[in-house]
């Protein structure tokens, strides 16, 4: 009778210098062209994370990227409208270890042209200021207010517990700039930091994977801890990406697959430690089975004027209305902040608009 000895050798993991080659190669050649103007999205969010976390690989890994390099100036004469793009990767490429100083060069033509002064928004006119400030460029040295402005806009707290995309994730990105991005205290009070856990909470009701952790490495950069529940559902859910090879078709989840391993490396873990081949690669979330931040509204919908900001008193009409998953992850969610019933007397939208007399 023979034994059979069971091995259990640990596996073998790509160095992290080969993982990022195969992950810049990728994004360079074989998911969009270079003309494209999410070609340079996809790249510059990859470029911002490696630099952001300290990901640094050696230069040879930004091979790929190396034609775009040499021909950054012809590039941003001709699509100035996407200065940010070709200021932010020549930065964190060159910060990095990647040779040459074009981004410099790039910051005082860009400031030359007054480029930042025909951003409408106050928020990208601080990105830029915070891009081109890298390279000691300050495109709007009269205006000491362009930091208060931001700041108000995130102190909305009430307004942030209300579903808007567009108004999270610039909320999320108004404190990247205002740390920059982690490498200093960006002084928030506790008003934004009140804004910050209601788009958690609402980011957590529709499992949304993307903006939570954008939220939590927010309240990273901001000295805060984030919920552990919603850190460790992130880890869970990281887990179950799936990455194909040999196939690359629009539309797939790259960018929250950036995000959950943002999030792992500001909290100290590995980053990028899945496996990556050569050659066109993307990236796919299972969806959620279910999203009860739909239900509920629609809950509170119906009520009309039935409606009351009072959790405590609405929470059993919710209980036998909401079907059994969505009930699950809202009690979830509400078991893991002591903020949500401050969320909800803004949610609950009870206030009503009424003819003057």
């Amino acid at each position: 009778m023979s034994n059979v000895i069971a091995l259990n050798a640990p596996s073998r993991m790509t160095p992290l210098n080969q993982r990022i080659t195969n992950l810049v190669d990728c994004f360079a050649f074989h998911r969009r062209k270079g003309d494209d103007v999410y070609w340079m999205k996809e790249n510059a969010e990859l470029l911002n994370v490696l630099e952001t976390t300290g990901s640094h690989p050696s230069e040879a890994a930004f091979a790929p990227l190396a034609g775009f390099y040499e021909n950054l100036e012809e590039r941003m004469e001709f699509f100035p409208q996407y200065y940010r793009f070709f200021i932010s990767m020549a930065c964190d490429m060159e910060d990095m270890g990647f040779a040459g100083d074009k981004a410099e060069r790039l910051a005082q033509w860009a400031d030359e042209r007054m480029m930042p002064h025909g951003e409408l928004s106050d928020l990208q006119r601080l990105e830029a200021r915070r891009l081109m400030t890298r390279r000691n460029v300050d495109p709007f040295p009269n205006d000491p207010g362009l930091e208060d402005r931001v700041r108000a806009f995130c102190r909305a707290s009430e307004f942030f517990a209300i579903p808007n995309k567009k108004a999270a994730y610039e909320l999320t990105h108004a404190v990247f700039y205002l740390s920059e991005y982690g490498r200093k205290d960006p002084n928030l009070d506790q008003k934004t930091i009140d804004s910050l856990h209601n788009v958690g909470i609402l980011a957590m009701l529709e499992q949304n994977n993307d903006l939570v952790a954008e939220v939590c490495i927010s309240l990273r950069y901001a000295g805060e801890t984030p919920p552990a529940y919603w850190e460790n559902w992130l880890r869970r859910d990281r887990r179950g990406y799936i990455v194909e090879h040999d196939d690359y078709r629009a539309g797939d989840d790259y960018h929250s697959y950036f995000m959950a391993f943002w999030l792992e490396a500001t909290a100290g873990s590995p980053i990028f430690n899945d496996k990556y081949c050569e050659g066109p690669m993307s990236f796919y979330r299972q969806k959620p089975d279910c999203v009860p931040l739909r239900d509920l509204s629609k809950v509170l919908l119906g009520l009309e004027d039935g409606r009351t900001n009072d959790w405590q008193k609405l929470q059993p009409l919710v209980e036998k209305t909401l079907e059994k998953n969505s009930l699950a992850v809202l009690n979830t969610v509400q078991e893991s902040t002591p903020r949500f019933e401050a969320f909800f007397e803004s949610f609950a939208r009870t206030e009503r608009v009424r003819e003057s007399a």
